[in-house]
């Protein structure tokens, strides 16, 4: 019975934690903004480029392979086959050709 396993390993957790940190912060750096309509540097430069690198993150996270990446192997024979008895031969079967309709001419 084999292991389960899950898609993403502890690495790719700790970047979606990351992630969801810098989107937060994006956003909540976008309110902070004290000017009109949020207009100043906050609203409009600082808060979308961390939004921007929050979704990068968020990306990578999710591309990036599994830290726990230990793949099981085919399992291979331990010890050469040895028959005790030699196998009786087989007389080759000639293909069977498939039963052709029949037409009747009117």
């Amino acid at each position: 019975m084999a292991t389960q396993r899950f898609a993403f390993g502890p690495r790719n957790y700790r970047l979606m934690f990351v992630g969801l940190a810098m989107l937060a912060a994006g956003f909540i750096t976008m309110t902070l903004d004290t000017t009109e309509y949020g207009e100043g540097f906050l609203g409009i430069t600082l808060g979308p480029l961390l939004l921007a690198a929050g979704f990068v993150v968020e990306f990578f996270a999710i591309m990036a392979k599994s830290g726990n990446t230990t793949e099981t192997a085919a399992p291979t024979a331990t010890a050469a086959y040895t028959p005790t008895t030699s196998p009786t031969p087989v007389a080759p079967v000639a293909p069977v050709e498939p039963a052709r309709p029949t037409y009747k001419r009117p």
